[in-house]
């Protein structure tokens, strides 16, 4: 039998979410049956209380000492590690970020088993499992709620005082937009998340062609991605393939949408070595048009250059004055409007844990009945025996550093 354990959040500032609520465990017992058993550790962090569970009939404990799998959601502090256990959750470890190194070198030192959220791929090394679309939902939420700001439209409460999604979209239905021009980057799950808000909210796609050159009088969106706004430096054919081995070849054409744009909700994966979408310089421009950046991907110092730092739950916008280049208040004249949480599944945390509770259950638990036989597991196992894995055999110099 395997023992799984349901964590208590411990990083701080404090994550009301879970990996599974109650319903989702009972059905987990249910389709592993003798194989598997769960307890669920106290917290009185979570935003769902212990007294859910125990209403479910589930078994809600102060020490998960004896069960052999362990699940959480952000990093586990150090001093709550336990030696010899399996643990899931995001390290946040696989980009040598310096600040989980300690982390990393404790997990290797207990002998523990690290598998990694952000790892787990299928065959095809599409991501199975994460709060993507929530961040998406919420970080366009947020960027109209700042839009309403801005313009004295509407008032919208903030998404986390609201209970549940349902209450969200309650407040969602108080939006009244003028005539403008959204533009929405990328096409994973965090742009499918933010397109759930336009939606909601009736908002018309256009195409590229309309809107690069046509005004409408009512409130539109277009959804780009990175072929759109990207370009071969010598300006001949763009292929993916060529992008995503050697995206330092490409330039940013992002600027024909700045131009017409007003209000831009970022959902685009970037990396490191990729252009960035509009510069410093870019934004100084006489037709650079955006005035409002809800930006979710929230690259700090990168390929959005009003986002100079995470903004917060509590303070989620500042401003960021294009000529000066540093940040003033929200809705200082002339500025550029910043909404960059970088904790946005945090705000609706009910719905948030019900969602990736969901993944967990279609696509990550089968392969603890099964032997892992996709390998499932195995891919996303960073740390195991006391040592870091083959797989992510590129980590070993940087922790022993």
């Amino acid at each position: 039998m395997i023992k799984f354990g349901v964590i208590k959040e411990g990083k701080v500032p404090s994550d009301e979410r879970v990996a599974l609520t109650p319903a989702q465990v009972v059905d987990l017992k249910i389709i592993g049956g003798e194989q598997v058993d769960f307890n669920i550790q106290t917290s009185a962090v979570r935003r769902i209380k212990d007294s859910e569970y125990q209403s479910a009939n589930l078994s809600v404990v102060e020490n998960v000492e004896n069960c052999d799998v362990l699940i959480g959601v952000k990093e586990v502090p150090i001093s709550n590690l336990i030696p010899n256990k399996t643990y899931l959750f995001f390290s946040h470890t696989i980009k040598k970020q310096p600040y989980n190194k300690p982390l990393l070198k404790a997990i290797l030192d207990k002998n523990i088993t690290l598998i990694d959220w952000e790892c787990l791929r299928d065959e095809n090394d599409h991501r199975l499992i994460g709060f993507g679309r929530y961040a998406g939902i919420v970080g366009s939420y947020n960027g109209f709620r700042a839009f309403g700001k801005l313009h004295g439209f509407y008032e919208l409460k903030k998404a986390t005082d609201c209970v549940d999604r349902v209450e969200l979209n309650l407040e969602i239905a108080k939006i009244s937009l003028s005539p403008i021009k959204i533009l929405l980057t990328g096409a994973g799950k965090v742009a499918k998340g933010a397109l759930e808000v336009l939606t909601e909210i009736g908002i018309r796609k256009v195409e590229i062609n309309e809107y690069l050159t046509q005004s409408f009088d009512e409130a539109v969106y277009c959804q780009i991605d990175f072929h759109d706004y990207f370009r071969k430096e010598d300006n001949n054919e763009f292929t993916t393939q060529e992008f995503m081995a050697k995206p330092s070849l490409f330039k940013s054409d992002f600027m024909k949408f700045a131009r017409v744009t007003d209000f831009l909700i970022t959902g685009h994966f970037w990396s490191s070595q990729s252009p960035f979408l509009f510069t410093r310089e870019d934004a100084k421009s006489a037709d650079f048009n955006i005035k409002l950046v809800a930006d979710i991907s929230c690259d700090i110092d990168g390929p959005i250059a009003s986002t100079l730092r995470p903004s917060t739950i509590a303070h989620p916008f500042y401003g960021y004055d294009p000529i000066l280049e540093k940040e003033v208040p929200f809705g200082t004249k002339d500025s550029i409007a910043v909404m960059a949480v970088d904790n946005l599944p945090c705000e609706l945390p009910r719905d948030a844990s019900n969602d990736f509770g969901e993944m967990f259950t279609k696509f990550v638990f089968p392969a603890f009945l099964n032997g892992d036989e996709k390998t499932i597991l195995k891919r996303a196992t960073i740390a195991e025996n006391g040592a870091v894995t083959d797989e992510f055999a590129y980590l070993r110099s940087w922790v022993e550093e």
